[in-house]
């Protein structure tokens, strides 16, 4: 119950002091790019509705006319950056809760207190496992310029999640020869399948302004990872001593 314990509290600390960062960070790398790519995707969304044939309508009938409500969306400025925020938190106690439990079985099979530096490391797997294979495939991408199926996008990602982590797994844990080459032969396997990807893509959006976006979603990603590693062990470190004495 104490190891339950040490890892919910060091996961909500560290979760909330790395939400807060990456918030913080994606202030000054992300936002403004895609508040530009939202420039390009209205205007061309003006531009289609002007290229559109006129209707008409012969008949308005306001019983038979649904007008239906617009999607919501929180209004920009400080309203959009607090979801923004409490999204960030959210994801990032979601996934030190992951790495805590890790931490602790880790910490039940060697006996040994976790130390930031192991954490740092299994940070950076999750920066690997999460971003880095996944984003080869399918790169992060702006308003306004269209992708495949979602479907078949959480389908490869999926894959290429599972398929990274558990050839990481082999090369890590098993440390031999015939399992660093499995380990090899998975972690390639997703990008040898292909991701889904559309035949022709027609956007507005420049492809500077997609490559900006993708390293800065990538950069924004790796101090997440690395933040997230290092202060769920430090956390968890602390919190587990008294059930370690």
């Amino acid at each position: 119950m104490s190891t339950f314990r040490s890892i919910v509290f060091s996961s909500v600390i560290a979760g909330f002091i790395v939400g807060l960062i990456v918030a913080a960070v994606q202030q000054f790398g992300t936002v403004p790019l895609i508040l530009r790519a939202e420039v390009y995707e209205k205007a061309a969304e003006h531009k289609h509705e002007a290229a559109a044939p006129p209707q008409v309508t012969l008949v308005h009938d306001h019983a038979d006319h649904d007008h239906g409500a617009e999607a919501w969306e929180p209004r920009d400025g400080l309203e959009r950056n607090l979801y923004t925020a409490g999204a960030n938190i959210l994801t990032a106690i979601g996934f030190a809760l992951l790495l805590g439990g890790f931490l602790a079985v880790r910490s039940g099979a060697t006996g040994e207190p976790i130390s930031w530096h192991e954490g740092l490391m299994w940070g950076l797997a999750g920066f690997a496992v999460f971003t880095l294979a996944p984003g080869l495939g399918l790169p992060p991408e702006l308003p306004g310029v269209p992708a495949a199926p979602l479907l078949s996008r959480q389908i490869w990602w999926t894959t290429a999640v599972l398929a990274t982590s558990a050839g990481l797994g082999l090369i890590v844990f098993r440390r031999s020869m015939p399992a660093a080459i499995a380990g090899v032969v998975l972690i390639m396997l997703p990008h040898l399948i292909g991701a889904p990807e559309l035949e022709h893509v027609e956007t507005n959006v420049p492809s500077s302004l997609s490559h900006q976006f993708v390293v800065a979603v990538t950069l924004t990603s790796l101090v997440f990872w690395s933040l997230l590693g290092g202060l769920t062990s430090a956390a968890f470190a602390y919190f587990d001593r008294p059930a370690s004495a």
